[in-house]
């Protein structure tokens, strides 16, 4: 028995000692292990960081009772984030870790992704190590995986475009006035009864005035004389005729009265002996029970003599034609043709400064459009909103002029409006500027994407949603071939560095984020002096080139020449 008890406390204390010879040699040899980062440089897409940790343990390493805890650890100024750990266990471990040969060593991976705060610009990846077997336990180190994070799809400019509607202004407005004269059945006399009708005093009204109104030019005056398609042809020409001059003779008459001259090039007289073209147009608007049988003889004899032929053998029929459309065809039409002389842009201009109060719904919405002063420019629209308050684009563009001025709040407010007085792809996509301008991705996307048949500008407000949500390659294709600071840092986040370079050094407007990006990429491309140059035009266009050159000192991107004199020469 007591020899029993002895062999008992001897393999106990050859276990103790086992366990911790152990991990004493896991201690020891704990730079054998070998580990790998993917991506080897963290970097931010979409809000997120992806990170992939591979460990390769060798041979001979991993003891068969110990079980491995790999803790990663994003370390930053003012704070730090664990993540995600990886547990192993050696080949004699019944726990449901992933476990690793002693002989022959394993491979194993951890994957983790978090969201991205601005303070982890700078920071270091880290893996806390510890080993243990039963309750002993053994710091196996620190090891140091990954130096800060990328975040150039932070670059992005939040700059969504707003869009408006046309207005329907037309400096100069085609007018025309229409008046007939009727005759009787193989009568051209002007009968005083037709003198009288209210149209052809209206007609005597409207030259009238288009010669003393110096807003009205009259562009053209026409006599057209006409006989019903019944009848002779020579006898309908003749009558034509007759009728055409005694319908010039009236006109003379009248001009003469009210003193008004016509130019001889302004006046045209024509002459039709057989209206048929004015007969099918009158028998198609009337009620005329065989009409169609009628249409149907007109459209298969082009002979004139043949089409009154047949229709006169259609005998109770021709009955209600003579007497409800030929006598509509017995007349002479006198057409002026005139033009309405808007207001110029600079009597607008004029008008709403001395007198706004004369000016119209569609004249207000055009004379907004020449004004630069962004303040006048939403005094105009705010009028207009009053001028025509049931009215979509008022309240829209209203809205635009306001999002421009950085009044996001009113702006949302008239969109708001318009939104409810007409649901329109236009009024959706500003709206949709309005969430992404509030940092609400996803409902700007939605926005957006019910708006695509507003035009290429909505394409480009997508581009923007696709930067942020880590979508290059979608980016990149909403942007299409218009340049922009946005395409030019979409095609680099997609890996086309030069068309990004190509993009972004032909942009006309100079900005301090051009030549930042310039720099990025020369960086990305190893050309040094190149990302200097620009680096420097970068800081000394900002506004504020301190935050620029914190920035850049903390920018991976250009992490060969963070001890380079030049590059220091500059952020410092």
């Amino acid at each position: 028995m007591k020899n029993l008890k002895t062999l008992a406390i001897f393999l106990l204390a050859a276990a103790v000692l086992s366990s911790c010879g152990g991990l004493n040699k896991m201690v020891k040899e704990a730079d054998q292990v070998s580990y790998q980062v993917t991506p080897e440089v963290l970097e931010m897409h979409g809000g997120e960081v992806d990170v992939t940790v591979n460990v390769n343990y060798p041979a001979k390493y991993f003891n068969k009772k110990a079980v491995v805890t790999l803790t990663p650890v994003l370390k930053y100024e003012g704070g730090e984030k664990e993540l995600e750990p990886l547990v192993l266990q050696g080949e004699d471990v019944t726990a449901n870790n992933k476990p690793i040969s002693f002989d022959n060593g394993g491979k194993a991976s951890v994957a983790n992704t978090f969201e991205y705060e601005d303070e982890m610009m700078r920071s270091e990846l880290h893996f806390n190590i510890v080993a243990a077997i039963k309750d002993k336990t053994a710091d196996l180190g620190v090891v140091k995986l990954a130096d800060g994070i990328i975040v150039t799809p932070q670059m992005v400019i939040k700059d969504p475009k707003v869009l408006t509607f046309k207005d329907n202004y037309q400096q100069i407005v085609p007018k025309a006035f229409e008046a007939d004269i009727k005759y009787i059945i193989n009568r051209a006399d002007v009968r005083r009864s037709e003198m009288g009708k209210d149209e052809i005093t209206k007609l005597n009204d409207v030259i009238k005035k288009t010669d003393e109104n110096e807003r009205l030019e009259l562009k053209g005056l026409e006599i057209s004389a006409y006989a019903s398609p019944d009848g002779e042809l020579d006898l309908n020409t003749k009558l034509a005729d007759k009728r055409q001059k005694t319908a010039e003779k009236y006109l003379a008459g009248q001009l003469k009265k009210s003193e008004v001259e016509v130019a001889d090039e302004l006046l045209s007289l024509l002459s039709t002996p057989e209206d048929w073209d004015g007969f099918k147009k009158a028998l198609e608007e009337s009620d005329i029970q065989d009409k169609e049988m009628i249409l149907r003889v007109l459209s298969m004899h082009s002979d004139p003599v043949v089409r009154e032929q047949e229709i006169r053998n259609l005998s109770a029929a021709f009955e209600v034609i003579a007497e409800e459309i030929l006598p509509q065809l017995r007349r002479s039409k006198f057409t002026v043709s005139m033009e309405h002389i808007g207001w110029s842009d600079d009597e607008l201009k004029d008008l709403w400064a001395n007198n706004p109060d004369t000016l119209v719904l569609e004249e207000l919405l055009y004379t907004a459009t020449l004004i630069e002063d962004k303040e006048t420019m939403a005094a105009i629209y705010k009028k207009s909103t009053v001028v025509a308050p049931k009215c979509v684009r008022t309240h829209n563009n209203m809205g635009a002029i306001l999002f421009k001025m950085g009044k996001l709040e009113e702006a949302e407010a008239a969109f708001t409006t318009a939104k409810g007085l007409k649901d329109h792809d236009i009024v959706n996509n500003n709206l949709g500027a309005i969430a992404l301008k509030k940092g609400e991705i996803e409902a700007a996307k939605e926005a957006f994407t019910a708006s695509l048949g507003a035009g290429p500008k909505v394409n480009y407000n997508l581009g923007i949603v696709n930067i942020i949500e880590g979508d290059y390659g979608a980016a990149v294709n909403y942007f299409g071939s218009e340049p922009s600071f946005n395409a030019a840092l979409a095609m680099y986040l997609k890996g086309d560095d030069e068309g990004a370079w190509r993009t972004a050094a032909n942009l006309e407007q100079e900005s301090p984020y051009r030549y930042y990006l310039l720099a990025v990429i020369a960086a990305n491309q190893d050309k040094p002096e190149v990302a200097y140059e620009n680096l420097k035009l970068a800081v000394e266009n900002c506004k504020d080139p301190q935050m620029m050159k914190d920035h850049a000192k903390k920018n991976l991107e250009f992490a060969k020449l963070f001890n380079e004199a030049a590059f220091i020469a500059i952020v410092e």
